[in-house]
């Protein structure tokens, strides 16, 4: 059985949009007519540029090889042009490939893919969601009330969810950490205390950052967030000097989590040897894929650390999640999104069931991928998956991330 054929689909989500602007995602198709599905996770370039790199790795490093030889053209992207260390872009492309080739293995042996990898752990998976808007709340109102955010807590735990996430503490900005305003601090201490005296000890409360804070704004914040015991203080300082993260983890009594934008296992035991990172967060169509993550998911386990998948993506790259978190003793939580287009793109093949995924059962990802609907929203704009912005924090009148 050889790789011999490539196609790359660009989607846009129809608005809200939740999960990005657009998802790569990539069919691959060997000698045997079998087709798997991957999705490339959000990278530095634009779309346009993507497809032309996902195609010269696949042409370059995949073409012709046999889907079973994953660690050898996993070595040889890692190594591509003199470089063995991360890439982020090249080992993105790389992801969403690796993970149609799981999938092409899946469906060549009638296996799910969390059997291919090592076993069947844990029966269902914990799932997690961002607060997003209800029907009836308004925007931008919504992403600065502690009242609002409260009341989409509240639907999701009816709905069985056992953790939320939020991230009030703007601003998202290209200059680098910096020390929070007074009145971000504020408003996360009211989202806090306004959340968790609605869900009470129903259900964990995740504090989310985006890499927004210097040390020692980050220390301040985390500080003040400390008497609402959220489960994890996410990603509080830029990804570029993760030996920064130690002084974090010491100085404020909530575990950290971090690496969604981190690739493969080398970034990943920086963080475990020396940055008392106590949760990671890949993203498998951005880390390397799932057998790679599986290695960093074993790294973690030897310093007791847990692992919980992050997504903000479609649903091929989530259903990769699932499968990798049913095979992970130290498993923790799954990130989700549930939108109706998320749903419908893989057929409600795999569905959050009162707060908890079933393992698939199915052959591969156990997902049956719409490619009609895929094609009929294509990505025609000019702007990356996420974007950061270029004022800076404004300390006087406050800000929204």
């Amino acid at each position: 059985m050889k790789l011999i054929d490539l196609d790359i689909i660009v989607t846009a989500p129809p608005a809200p949009s939740w999960g990005g602007r657009y998802w790569i995602l990539v069919k691959v198709t060997t000698d045997t007519d079998i087709t798997g599905w991957g999705e490339c996770y959000a990278s530095s370039v634009g779309p346009s540029a993507m497809k032309a790199v996902i195609k010269d790795v696949f042409e370059r490093h995949m073409a012709d090889a046999n889907p079973e030889d994953l660690e050898r053209m996993f070595r040889r992207v890692y190594s591509s042009g003199f470089t063995q260390r991360p890439d982020l872009t090249v080992m993105g492309a790389f992801s969403g490939l690796e993970i149609a080739c799981w999938d092409i293995l899946g469906k060549d042996r009638d296996r799910p893919v969390w059997a291919l990898i090592g076993s069947r752990m844990n029966d269902r998976i914990r799932a997690y969601s961002y607060l997003y808007p209800l029907e009836r709340h308004r925007q931008p109102e919504f992403w600065t009330s502690p009242v609002t955010a409260a009341e989409s807590a509240a639907e999701l735990i009816e709905r069985g969810y056992t953790a939320v996430k939020f991230d009030p503490a703007g601003p998202y900005t290209i200059r680098g950490g910096h020390q929070p305003a007074m009145s971000d601090i504020s408003t996360s201490v009211a989202f806090c205390e306004t959340i968790r005296s609605t869900v009470g000890d129903r259900a964990d409360i995740l504090f989310g950052t985006h890499g927004q804070f210097s040390t020692g704004g980050a220390i301040r914040l985390g500080k003040a967030l400390e008497p609402f015991q959220p489960l994890w203080f996410e990603e509080p300082i830029p990804p570029d000097n993760l030996l920064e993260f130690a002084q974090v983890a010491r100085a404020v009594n909530i575990p950290l989590a971090t690496g969604e934008r981190l690739t493969t296992k080398a970034e990943f035991a920086v963080l475990l040897r020396t940055a008392g990172a106590a949760i990671l967060q890949p993203a498998l169509g951005r880390c390397g894929g799932i057998w790679e993550t599986r290695k960093i998911a074993a790294l973690a386990e030897a310093f007791n650390a847990q692992l919980a998948p992050h997504l903000y993506a479609g649903p091929v790259e989530w259903a990769a999640n699932i499968h990798l978190s049913v095979s992970t003793p130290n498993f923790l939580i799954a990130e989700t999104i549930e939108t109706e287009f998320h749903d419908r793109l893989i057929g409600g093949t795999i569905r959050v069931d009162n707060g908890f995924v079933p393992a698939p059962e199915g052959p591969g990802p156990g997902i049956e991928v719409n490619e009609e609907l895929a094609r009929s929203h294509p990505y025609t704009g000019d702007r990356l998956h996420l974007e950061m912005q270029e004022a800076p924090c404004n300390y006087r009148r406050g800000n929204v991330f």
